[in-house]
């Protein structure tokens, strides 16, 4: 039932709620702003309350509550997602995760760290630091979401050409179900091979079959030497080639692998304080590539064969490799800054799309082509994760149009990209899931048989639908 269409939960109710927080616990008044919007402002929300527990057992006991009186309930982390997933619409008690922050256990031995699912995902990184261990996972956002949602969103980030995305980088799970029992899933193993993996139903499950509040997270080595470069390239398929190449001659060397358009750098440029450009000259295409190592030497001389050789080849115009810190972060602070960026701009058509690594030059050119005969002159933006063929490609009005210029023609510009993501087996979402902003997409696009097997499973284990009503199905 959707929360517009849900009673409002009853005095006693929220009495009983509250008595189990406390006072700290419960977020009033204009405090409430920060947790009801996201940063772009697409989805404003409503909250009968806002909780925030400080343990899974008292997640559980919110959770019988609101599952007695039939109370729909929304998880946050962060509040960083870009789908709207994370935004109530109702009559709805909003559970904020942001004070379940313990580190529970971090085992060097076992390549583990067990963790509250309010721990930022930055925290999680320096406790591995710490431990002398990777912990691999790296997005943009990463100073502020959250375990939780980057579980429950199934995060992909800058690593996942070498790591993996979320799903790949956790062992065990705790979460409350949807009737507020526990489920303790927190085991270190690699190996367990004794039923259904119940821990990747909740793992991109957005929150809407129970609320992650604890996981077991794969660490790795430290890489004892890291090289980033930046190089230009001619265009897309040359991209695609140079990340072959690249991975061949560093033995799978590669950590990140990034493409952005030089609309991208511009924008960048424009918008973001103390940023420059990348290299000397200007080129149409650009590629961040990380490579790291266990070896403390040979790693730069080998991208700089590497490079050499590329360069021999035609595959790049230009490139240059960081030569400090600073140089790095600076590289790394344009990539991360386009979505902010972009906002300058107006908001557009953004897509948050995947297809084969192989198929992303066809792609670029076949879905630019149908941006144009939509919305002639609008920009495309289009950068993103190369090494796993995710590509945001975003559409924004003409230069001095208006940043609302585009609002009467995104959905005909959805659709457009869409199909032609369709053309190429593709998904209209690789990395910031379905939320509300693509539910009624999904719905038009999955087969039936695929919503069927989705919908069992949500009615099996949420069948009176209270958990995060209104999103993904």
């Amino acid at each position: 039932m959707p929360p517009s269409l849900r009673a409002a939960p009853s005095p006693d109710a929220l009495a009983s709620i509250r008595a189990i927080v406390g006072d700290k616990g419960v977020i009033e008044g204009d405090d409430q702003a920060p947790f009801l919007s996201e940063w772009r402002g697409r989805w404003p929300g409503e909250a009968a309350m806002i909780v925030t527990p400080t343990s899974t057992e008292e997640v559980a006991a919110i959770v019988k509550i609101c599952a007695g009186a039939n109370i729909a309930i929304t998880p946050q982390g962060g509040n960083t997602g870009l789908v709207g997933g994370q935004i109530p619409s109702g009559n709805e008690i909003l559970l904020s995760l942001k004070r379940m922050r313990r580190i529970r256990d971090v085992s060097p031995l076992n390549n583990t760290m067990t963790v509250d699912a309010g721990l930022t995902l930055a925290e999680a990184q320096e406790a591995a630091d710490a431990a002398n261990r990777l912990f691999p996972l790296s997005i943009g956002s990463e100073g502020s979401c959250q375990i939780g949602g980057v579980i429950s969103t199934n995060a992909g980030g800058v690593n996942v050409l070498r790591y993996g995305n979320t799903r790949d980088l956790v062992l065990g799970l705790e979460a409350v179900t949807p009737d507020g029992e526990i489920w303790n899933g927190l085991k270190r193993l690699r190996k367990n091979n004794t039923g259904y993996d119940l821990k990747q139903l909740m793992i991109g499950g957005e929150g809407t079959l129970g609320i992650v509040t604890g996981a077991v997270l794969k660490l790795f080595p430290k890489p004892a030497d890291v090289v980033t470069v930046c190089a230009g390239v001619a265009n897309a398929g040359d991209a695609v080639a140079l990340l072959a190449h690249a991975q061949n001659a560093t033995g799978g060397a590669a950590t990140s692998f990034e493409l952005m358009s030089r609309r991208c750098i511009d924008l960048v440029l424009k918008h973001i304080p103390e940023t420059r450009d990348p290299l000397q000259s200007t080129h149409p295409w650009y590629v961040l590539m990380e490579f790291s190592s266990g070896q403390a030497s040979g790693l730069r001389s080998a991208t700089e064969q590497m490079l050499g050789d590329a360069l021999e080849e035609t595959l790049l115009t230009d490139a240059t490799i960081a030569e400090s810190k600073a140089h790095t972060a600076m590289l790394w602070r344009i990539r991360h800054s386009i979505s902010e960026a972009i906002n300058g701009e107006g908001l557009g058509a953004r897509h948050d799309v995947s297809v084969a690594t192989s198929d992303i030059p066809a792609f670029l050119e076949k879905a630019g082509t149908e941006v144009e005969r939509l919305a002639p002159g609008a920009r495309i933006v289009a950068f993103g994760h190369i090494g796993d063929g995710n590509i945001h490609y975003d559409v924004i009005p003409t230069e001095g149009a208006g940043p609302n210029a585009l609002d009467d023609k995104r959905p005909a510009i959805e659709a457009a990209v869409y199909d032609v993501i369709d053309l190429f087996d593709g998904s209209i979402s690789a990395e910031h899931g379905v939320g509300r902003h693509r539910r009624d997409t999904l719905a038009k696009r999955k087969g039936a048989l695929e919503l069927d097997m989705m919908r069992a499973i949500k009615n099996a284990l949420d069948p009176k639908g209270i958990m995060n009503p209104g999103k993904m199905l």
